[in-house]
């Protein structure tokens, strides 16, 4: 993967330590010695180039809202539709494929435990599938924060 000198120095600084502040993006333009605008294109175009995923704050789990991890078991010829599926509710932040009969495994958070559950429920609805849920039992940190 080949990024410019400034899309490293933003990568590098901003894993770790998002602002948390009105506007995000102009702190971090302001201590890089750039403009917020060309911060937030950086941003935007690592992005569309499928460098990042997401930019923003990471907040402890069930600290603000509710969230669960969660897990389906799809049939291979399906897994790719019902990952999509699963993927297009704003809720759900991520999914992944595991080697386990539970081979779709996902988190989704919201405002509260009812609309987790409201989303779960809609998922099941949608794909025909049952969702198992895998609550948080002991909280652990990785930074998985790395030089690029």
């Amino acid at each position: 993967m080949d990024l410019t000198e400034i899309e490293r120095r933003i990568v590098n600084r901003y894993q770790r330590g998002f602002p948390y502040e009105p506007r995000p993006f102009k702190a971090m333009a302001d201590a890089l010695g750039l403009t917020e605008e060309l911060v937030l294109n950086t941003l935007a175009d690592l992005r569309e180039r499928r460098i990042l995923s997401r930019v923003g704050a990471v907040i402890a789990p069930n600290t603000v809202g509710a969230s669960t991890l969660a897990a389906m078991s799809v049939p291979q010829a399906m897994l790719d539709q019902v990952a999509a599926q699963v993927s297009a509710h704003p809720e759900v932040n991520h999914n992944y494929e595991r080697e386990h009969h539970l081979n779709l495994w996902f988190v989704l958070a919201a405002d509260d435990r009812d609309a987790v559950l409201e989303v779960i429920r809609k998922i099941e609805a949608e794909t025909g599938l049952e969702v198992v849920e895998l609550p948080l039992e002991e909280s652990y940190h990785i930074d998985l924060g790395f030089r690029v």
